[in-house]
Parts: structure tokens; sequence; C-alpha cells
């Protein structure tokens, strides 16, 4: 009887705790950080963005999607996808989204009462007595009120890591994606460059044969025949630089989507046309769109909330524990009732003296949401810039591209006539191989200016925040 009353006075107590700290809790709780709050700390540190792209190429109308898919070429859009599929980097990133929401299901749980079964078996046999045993069968549950919000703001904070985490991994994506573009279309212009080299060498192979006939006929001097030797040796050099060049493009594209780098990958002979310009949208919504801009704010949710975690911590805490069980010398005993008794408890930790550490615990937490903050802005401006430096490039590489193709044109038709004059004998070889080399650089130059149109495209689509695929990517 007195074990009763005793049991109901220590279960009258942890109520009146629990009830006491809770009528004084309810202006004191801790909520998570909102997404005005998060939105406001990160606004406020950054420039008033224009209505409009300020660049001249900037077109009206929503960011594309699908861009790798723009360029209608099957063998790219493979390669991409066994990329996503195979990319050494992606596969961690993938892990560690994983890993990532893992943890904030692990910070949640403490929420809610855990339950822990108990056992124990003994046998004690002295020397000169009869041996015993005690066997022991129990539960046990224990739960720490939240009643400061501690606990959910740090579950709120692994969930927004986790969300960080995410959106990093699919700017990844988006980045393998353009990367295997960019090596395929470097892959496709050696190519297109080697034909060009090998012009030069045919070419040349020719002006020496004519300048020896020459030569041995007393119409060309040692000097036109040792100029002819010279400039297809340097041809052949190039020729091979750029075939060195090719392999190398093409084991760092195997290489890029996981197979082995053997150089056997078959690739077209031309580069594709580059798509139209996709629409820009405004500055504001890349904010909303930009898997990294995302990632970054979701940063500052998770700094913010981690530091409401030390702010609470700074606050007393309260456990229940309940254990229910039975003992007995025999196993077949234990559980019966008479045998079997339940405890309740409740335990109060309140911090009073600790050194300054929990206020340098929340001036690091604080230092940290400080650091988030400006990394978002850091991102933001990276990525409006990324936009209006790609949009600019794509005016300036139009206004090139009709100079070289007026270039390429003009210098082939000086060749022809150079070449006729020099055989009429009115010209030096020197003007030839002069006019010559002039046609194989523009060509080059115009090759080389066509891959950097696709490139354009990419970094713009990129810059611009949208899905390489119009399909969703399977994780």
């Amino acid at each position: 009887m007195m074990n009763m009353q005793k049991q109901r006075r220590l279960f009258k107590t942890a109520c009146m705790l629990l009830l006491v700290t809770t009528m004084t809790s309810g202006c004191a709780r801790i909520s998570p950080a909102t997404q005005r709050e998060t939105t406001s700390a990160s606004a406020t540190s950054l420039p008033e963005l224009p209505a409009g792209w300020t660049s001249a190429r900037a077109r009206v109308g929503d960011v594309q999607m699908g861009w790798i898919e723009a360029f209608n070429d099957p063998l790219l859009n493979e390669l991409v996808a066994e990329a996503q599929k195979n990319n050494r980097n992606l596969r961690a990133a993938a892990a560690n989204v994983r890993r990532a929401w893992a943890l904030a299901r692990q910070a949640g749980s403490p929420l809610w009462p855990s339950l822990d079964a108990t056992g124990s078996a003994q046998r004690t046999k002295p020397l000169e007595a009869r041996r015993s045993n005690s066997f022991s069968l129990g539960a046990q549950v224990s739960w720490e009120l939240d009643i400061w919000g501690r606990i959910e703001a740090g579950q709120q904070a692994a969930v927004e890591s986790a969300q960080s985490a995410e959106s990093g991994y699919l700017f990844s994506q988006y980045s393998i994606a353009a990367a295997v573009a960019q090596s395929y279309f470097i892959v496709i212009e050696a190519d297109q460059q080697i034909d060009v080299a090998q012009n030069i060498v045919d070419a040349l192979i020719e002006i020496k044969r004519i300048v020896d006939l020459r030569y041995h006929y007393g119409s060309a001097s040692a000097y036109d025949v040792s100029l002819a030797e010279s400039d297809l040796a340097s041809s052949l050099d190039t020729l091979a630089s750029t075939q060195n060049g090719k392999l190398e493009a093409l084991r760092a594209l195997e290489g890029l989507v996981g197979r082995y780098p053997d150089a056997q990958l078959e690739t077209p002979e031309m580069l594709p046309l580059s798509p139209y310009v996709p629409g820009a949208g405004i500055p504001s919504e890349l904010l909303q769109r930009r898997p990294d801009i995302i990632a970054a704010e979701r940063g500052i949710a998770t700094a913010i909330n981690n530091r409401k975690v030390v702010q609470a911590a700074k606050l007393p805490s309260i456990r229940l524990s309940s254990t229910l069980g039975g003992a007995s010398s025999e196993l077949n005993d234990v559980l019966d009732p008479a045998n079997v008794a339940w405890t309740l408890a409740s335990s109060l930790l309140a911090p009073l003296l600790d050194g300054g550490a929990r206020d340098a615990q929340y001036d690091a937490s604080d230092a940290d949401v400080q650091a988030a903050i400006a990394a978002y802005a850091d991102t933001a401006i990276t990525a409006f810039t990324e936009v209006e430096t790609a949009l600019d490039r794509g005016v300036f590489l139009r206004r090139r591209r009709i100079a070289l193709e007026k270039a390429v044109e003009a210098t082939d038709n000086a060749l022809r006539l150079s070449v006729l004059q020099y055989k009429e004998g009115e010209s030096d070889l020197i003007d030839v191989l002069s006019v010559q080399q002039r046609v194989f650089g523009a060509q080059s130059s115009l090759l080389s200016l066509k891959r950097a149109q696709l490139n354009q495209y990419l970094e713009i689509s990129l810059a611009l925040g949208g899905d390489w695929s119009s399909r969703p990517t399977a994780e």
C-alpha cells in the first residue's frame, strides 16, 4: 500500500512538472524557420534586379526544357543518358542525397517515444550452497518532450539540408549533360579539322610537285624548293597534332560517359546545326528555377534552423520514462502479475553555468547563417553573370560567323587566282603559299566558331536552369 502511494505521488509530481513547463512555454517556444523568413534573409543580400535581361540577344519567352534533345542527335541523347547512369561523380552525389534524407528521418525520430525491450538471465552457484537462477523481462519507454521546438527545428534543418543536396545533385546532372555535349562537339570538330589539315597537306604536296618540276627545268630556285618543303613539313606536324587532339578528346568523352577510353566511339562527320536561342525568362524567375541557387537558398534555411536548435538548447529539457517488467527465479513466472512492476519517472535538465559554451555555439551558428546568406548571394550573382555573358557572346558569335563565312569565300577565290598566276609565272610561290594558309586558316576558324556557337547554346541553357531533357530524369 505504501509503494502504491509513493508511485502516485511520483506520477502527480511528473504531471505537475509537465503542466507548469507547458504553461510557461507558450511565449518561449521556438518555431522552425518559415519560407518568408528564409526569403527575407536571401532577398536582402541581392542587388535590385532589373525587369528583364540587359543583353540585346535576350529572347522573350519561357526557358526551354530538353535542350540536349533540341540538337536532334540520337547518339548525343544516348551518350548523355549513359553519362547520367554511369558517371562516378553523379553516383557519389546521388549517394549523398540518400544519406541526407536518411539523416533527416533520423533527426525527426526523437519527436516520438522510443520503446526498448529488456531481458536478462543469470545463474549463481556459490561454492557451498545450491545454485540460484534469476530471470527478468520488460519494456522501457522514454520520451523527451519537445516543448521548446528544439527537436522540430533540428528535423527541419536536416530536411532542408537534404533538399539542398537534392538540388545540387540536379544541377550536377545538368552540368554533366552539358559537359558530355561539349566533349562530343570537340570530337566532331577535331574530325573536321583533320580534314582541313589533310587538305592543306594534299595541296602542299601538289605545290611541291610543281616546284620540283619547275626547278628541274630551271624556272624555280632552290629557295622555292626549300620553302615548299618547309611548309609541307609544318602542315604534316599540324595534321599529326590534330589527329592526336581528336584521340584525346575521344578518350575524354568515353571516360565522361563511363566507358573504357579505347577511342573506338564512332561520331558523325559534321557538327549539328545550332538550335534557336531559347527564351530567357526574367532574372527574378532564375532564383526559383536554377537548382544551384535553390540549393544555396535551402542552405540559408538549414543554417537558420540550426541556429534555432542552439538557441533552444539554452532552455530546460524534460524527459519522461517508464518501465514495465517482471523478475523471477523461474522463467515461467517472469510474467506472473505478482512479479510484474511498473515505474514512471521524469527528469528536468536546466542549464545554469557552462563557461559560455552555449553562447559561443550560438555565435558560431549565427556566423553560419551570415556565411550561408553570402554564399547564396555569390551563387545568384554568378548565375546572373553567366546568363548575361552567354547572351552577349551569342550576339558577337553571330557577327563573327558572318565575317568568317565571307572570309572563307573570298580566300577561296584568291587562292584559285593565285595558283593560276603562279602556273603562268605571274606570281611567286610565296604568294601562293600565303594565300593557301589564309584559306585553311579561315576554314579552321569557321569550324571552331561553329562549335563555339553550339557551346554558347549549351552555356545559356545551363545558365538559365532549364532541364536538359524534356522527360523526367530517372535517379
